[in-house]
């Protein structure tokens, strides 16, 4: 049997939620600077996505399980310790793309990173584009729309 996707997308406007949720005046700042770009990346504007996710477009995803649902194309969060980003396909294509990134902590779905001064920024846009695209040629994406 199926089960209910914890991340979906909600109605809470994502500069309230930043405004409410983060408590370092650098992490917002970094955060709305998050926003900025990937809106400029994906051509979305941000929406928030479960409690502490700020998505930018979607996709469907269907997994070998049966199990799919809908995520955010590109999106981060601005936990306490440091930030999630969820940007990145894991390609041996995209694998390279990680080598100018900067000071960053891999996960299994995301980068962790501190703050913003301490990536490359052009690195962080060409790992975006290239998610875009991954997602582009193997799900039913909203970049397709956009």
């Amino acid at each position: 049997m199926a089960t209910k996707n914890k991340t979906t997308q909600t109605g809470v406007d994502a500069t309230d939620f930043i405004n409410s949720y983060v408590e370092s005046d650098q992490k917002k700042s970094d955060s709305f600077r998050l926003i900025g770009l990937m809106k400029e990346w994906s051509g979305f504007e941000p929406k928030m996505w479960g409690p502490t996710i700020i998505g930018f477009g979607s996709y469907h995803y269907k997994y070998a399980s049966g199990h799919e649902g809908d995520a955010p194309m590109l999106g981060f969060s601005p936990r306490k310790a440091e930030f999630s980003l969820y940007v990145y396909s894991p390609t041996e294509e995209n694998k390279h793309l990680l080598n100018d990134l900067g000071k960053f902590k891999m996960g299994k779905a995301c980068i962790y990173i501190k703050k913003l001064s301490d990536i490359s920024i052009p690195a962080l846009q060409k790992i975006c584009e290239a998610s875009i695209d991954y997602l582009d040629k193997h799900h039913e994406c909203a970049c397709r729309t956009n």
